[in-house]
């Protein structure tokens, strides 16, 4: 039986990838910290505990322990490439980086954007930071042979967010009649992906040989408009969609953090041509439509009132980029 380390694992994309290796037949392995309570494991998966910036209590955890697949969803910085590459190097066929799509030109020149685009975001760190741990790991598979898979998701959510950048604060917002930030005029598009049907084509990839020394990104071809995403949502919630827009420098001058989210992610139109990821793993076509896919976190998040509330920062912030337009 071909073995697989999930490195993270129960995080929002990777949760969704455990159960479906595990369903392919693959002997799964899971490390990290053993802290997270909003997903779980299943008992099938063998559970390994280590902080992974600690490369000692890794190497201690894993032992002698060999894996055909390394996938890891928890690196961020050319410091935990470099690590890793020290790690995995020798103890697996194939490692899997997860990056992101919002390595891309931003905002793209051209539409659909292909895994030949060039990685240049000047906006967002974090994806600078992916982008050149991306650019490590690929100079580790041509010099040194390790064998590095690239993968990009974009904006990938399942049951316990919606795809907005204020989640679960935009739906109580929407809940009680507040206005609603949009960045831009909400006419942008914006490609979104089940964590579920992300899974479909990221296991695909498991145990290729011709996806090593190679980048793909997964996601579905759904990019609806952000003015159509919360007015899907308004509309399951059964409440009228009082939307503000503003201009993602606005929302930058009163929260950094998340105005540089938008403007390294999200307030360019950004489409994304799946024909790669379709070559080598044919089974990856997400069906799901917008209204499907909200739905089935709104059900998860109406189900229970302990899950549900706003992010009292969030609410201030958009009140006053509110005030501010």
């Amino acid at each position: 039986m071909s073995s697989v380390l999930f490195v993270g694992g129960t995080g929002q994309i990777s949760a969704a990838c455990v159960p479906l290796a595990l369903e392919q037949g693959w002997d799964v392995t899971v490390l990290n910290r053993g802290t997270s309570s909003l997903r779980t494991l299943l008992e099938e998966v063998r559970s390994v505990h280590a902080d992974v910036r600690d490369p000692a209590a890794v190497r201690a955890a894993l032992g002698d322990a060999q894996f055909d697949v390394v996938a890891d969803f928890i690196s961020f910085n050319p410091e935990h490439a470099a690590t890793a590459v020290e790690l995995y190097t020798g103890r697996t066929g194939q490692y899997v980086y997860i990056s992101s799509a919002s390595a891309y030109q931003t905002p793209p020149q051209h539409l659909p954007v292909t895994e030949e685009t060039p990685l240049d975001n000047p906006y967002w760190q974090y994806s600078r930071d992916k982008a050149d741990s991306e650019a490590l790991l690929l100079r580790a598979h041509a010099e040194r042979g390790f064998p590095v898979t690239v993968v990009r998701p974009s904006a990938t959510f399942d049951r316990t967010r919606v795809p907005t950048p204020g989640s679960w604060t935009d739906v109580e917002r929407l809940r009680r009649g507040a206005p609603v930030v949009v960045v831009g005029d909400g006419t942008t598009l914006w490609t979104i992906t089940r964590a579920a049907d992300f899974a479909i084509g990221f296991v695909g990839l498991f145990g290729r040989a011709e996806a090593i020394g190679e980048a793909f990104h997964i996601t579905s071809d759904l990019a609806p408009t952000w003015n159509e995403i919360y007015q899907a949502l308004a509309g399951l919630l059964g409440v009228p969609a009082h939307l503000v827009h503003a201009p993602a420098e606005v929302i930058a001058a009163v929260d950094q953090r998340l105005g540089d989210s938008l403007l390294g992610d999200k307030a360019y139109s950004f489409v994304l041509d799946n024909s790669k990821i379709r070559s080598l793993v044919p089974a990856f076509a997400p069906t799901a439509t917008l209204e499907e896919g909200l739905q089935e976190s709104l059900d998860w998040y109406l189900a229970d009132p302990a899950r549900q509330g706003s992010d009292p920062h969030l609410e201030s912030v958009f009140d006053e980029v509110v005030r501010r337009v």
